[in-house]
């Protein structure tokens, strides 16, 4: 009998009844859902901004500063540089695997499907920079260093919004949102690995490779050994960090090293190791590595209603609130509408104008990302990192809020529409609508 091989990642095909579920595969299930995401999310923030503001505030930013780690490899780090370094890679790793399986066989596969959503993308990323720049301009480079932190949409929070609203909107309007994030993603990444990596060490980043490269001979050879690929993606992780890069691109760029086609000659039945491991680990992204990363990144001392009034009169909390709320949703409903008016690309059947405005005000809901690139802009101690963590709360449940409203109105038209189509006054069989129209 031939020896069974050890896996980390076993085929998603093999299934079991979920009367036989173990209880962690159960709760597996559960964190895989876009609102309980979301929620944890909302939760971890919530309880991060009542202790930084309680009297107990002392002990959580001990917690949050408390170094652990090996000097020698550069990696003492506090809580929150691990949290962000290390934990938010395994999101970031994610992010990876929904790029490349978007390029190869989701939407971004076809432009005419695709350039709607990308130009979209675009100016999501492009109007709230400038917005914020002019806002901030002639305020100093620091100011100017946060120029970046209104481009990004966080995909869990926005997600997690539209499921809880969405019973009757169009498959079209989650679609477009999806390949709308997975591009903001890519330019996010983009952003933060040419814009903020600082003391470049060109040997340690060339010394990254070798990891790397074995790293993606073993995934292409679909080879799911954890003994094998967990070391290699920690010493790809810890080069590209020591080496100035920020640590999370790292994880990008194991992601784009899975295959995304399943291998018939290796029985992987239609399922690919990209979107196993993507199935796998989003449970710890989302339960365990999104949440403790905003539980130390959100907790800001407001300083009560004073403190909050003097966060947001700084230019660079204006700046935020203004790009998240108002150049989000100018950018992403601008350019769609410009480049649908002026040349061949379309708007999906299925939607309306008044549903990609719901869905351009959803996309500045800015969290994660925003957050990381704010501490990445100013660093702690610096009177602009909590103003601008101020902001982004406020821009994103703005945002939110608005989106909301917008989406909710577009769900109620929706019911209505299909119940009128499902009508059938005389039960004859027929709906209504047939016998009108015949």
């Amino acid at each position: 009998m031939a020896k069974r091989p050890s896996r980390l990642f076993p085929p998603a095909a093999r299934v079991l009844s979920r009367s036989s579920y173990p209880e962690y595969l159960r709760i597996s299930e559960i964190l895989r859902l876009e609102t309980v995401g979301g929620a944890l999310l909302l939760l971890a923030t919530a309880i991060a901004l009542i202790w930084a503001n309680s009297a107990a505030a002392d002990g959580y930013f001990a917690l949050r500063d408390l170094k652990i780690g090996y000097e020698p490899w550069h990696l003492q780090l506090s809580l929150g540089h691990w949290a962000s370094d290390g934990l938010l890679a395994i999101f970031f790793f994610i992010a990876g695997l929904e790029l490349k399986r978007e390029f190869v066989s989701g939407e971004l596969r076809t432009m005419s499907k695709a350039v709607v959503p990308v130009a979209a993308a675009v100016g999501g990323v492009a109007v709230p920079a400038i917005i914020y720049t002019l806002v901030n301009l002639g305020l100093g480079a620091e100011s100017l260093r946060g120029w970046a932190i209104p481009t990004a949409t966080d995909i869990a929070f926005a997600l997690a919004v539209l499921a809880v609203i969405n019973s009757h909107l169009p498959a079209a309007l989650r679609t477009f949102l999806l390949t709308l994030a997975v591009v903001d993603d890519l330019l996010a990444i983009g952003i933060i690995a040419f814009f903020y990596s600082a003391g470049l060490q060109p040997l340690l980043l060339l010394a990254a490779l070798v990891p790397l490269s074995i790293f993606t001979v073993l995934v292409q050879k679909r080879i799911r050994s954890w003994y094998l690929l967990l070391p290699l993606a920690l010493a790809t992780w810890a080069l590209v960090h020591a080496s100035g890069i920020h640590a999370t691109v790292a994880g990008v760029l194991l992601g784009f090293a899975v295959p995304v086609l399943a291998s018939t000659k290796r029985g992987e039945a239609g399922v690919g190791m990209a979107e196993s491991l993507e199935h796998r680990l989003r449970p710890l992204s989302a339960g365990l590595a999104v949440p403790v990363f905003a539980f130390f990144s959100a907790g800001v001392a407001l300083g009560g209603f004073d403190g909050i009034r003097s966060a947001l009169t700084d230019p660079v909390a204006i700046g935020i609130v203004a790009a998240l709320v108002v150049g989000k949703t100018v950018g992403v409903f601008g350019t769609t509408y410009v480049l649908t008016k002026t040349t061949r690309a379309k708007l999906d059947d299925g939607l309306a104008w008044i549903d990609v405005a719901g869905l351009a005000l959803l996309a500045g809901v800015g969290f994660t990302v925003s957050l990381l690139i704010a501490e990445l802009s100013f660093g702690p101690g610096s009177s602009h990192d909590d103003h601008a963590k101020v902001a982004i709360l406020t821009g994103s449940l703005v945002a939110a809020l608005l989106a909301t409203v917008v989406l909710r109105l577009r769900n109620r038209y929706y019911r209505i529409v299909e119940e009128d189509e499902r009508r059938d006054a005389d039960g004859d069989g027929i709906p209504d609508v047939f016998e009108r129209n015949a």
